[in-house]
């Protein structure tokens, strides 16, 4: 079925095929294959569930391969190959094609968040109306959203992936642009960014 431009507002989400021993690799290192699985399926779920409803343009870029029978509706959320050498060029060409498409405001999150909700999203697409980046900085130095009304191929460039230094490399290329930073949020990455939140105990029995 194809979808019809809902706006000029285009929601991309990053996301990893859900395979046993090749999702959240450094949280199995101390949980096990099998568990840290079972939590990225969790937080796919979680991330259906705060986008499913917003009024714009949604697309599921895959890691490996485009899956047609998965939790992403094909009604709701196109599908699309993610291409490049790293997260960095990943992620430049996905908003470079969507900004081509004809998008004027471009948010790109993953899918391995669950302190983030629909009203993050929300907050996100109103900064660009007045600011032409957002950032949704993580806790670990890092960021779990990046949005913008036009591009800066510069944000994608140079920079370590992973590291904590990604926030502050990406701010120091937006030091002459104008940008809104949202709520600091944790990102699920290692174990100690699960320790004592109870939604997840279910995982660790």
């Amino acid at each position: 079925m194809e979808l019809q431009f809902m706006n000029n507002n285009l929601l991309i989400i990053f996301t990893r095929n859900p395979e046993l021993g090749k999702v959240k690799t450094r949280l199995s290192a101390t949980i096990g294959n099998e568990a840290a699985l079972n939590i990225y399926k969790f937080l796919l779920q979680h991330t259906l569930s705060i986008t499913k409803n917003l009024k714009v343009e949604k697309q599921v870029h895959y890691s490996v391969k485009v899956r047609d029978n998965d939790i992403w509706d094909k009604t709701i959320y196109r599908k699309k190959q993610q291409s490049g050498k790293d997260l960095g060029e990943r992620m430049e060409y996905a908003i470079q094609k969507g900004f081509k498409n004809g998008f004027k405001n471009i948010i790109l999150i993953g899918s391995d968040l669950y302190d983030i909700s629909e009203i993050d999203l929300e907050a996100a697409f109103n900064a660009l109306k007045n600011h032409n980046f957002v950032l949704g900085p993580a806790e670990d130095g890092g960021y779990y959203l990046i949005g913008m009304n036009r591009m800066n191929p510069a944000l994608f460039k140079h920079k370590k992936w992973g590291s904590d230094s990604v926030l502050k490399e990406t701010l120091s290329d937006l030091k002459n642009e104008t940008y809104q930073l949202l709520a600091l949020r944790n990102d699920i990455d290692v174990f100690e960014d699960i320790r004592g939140e109870k939604v997840f105990q279910q995982f660790l029995k």
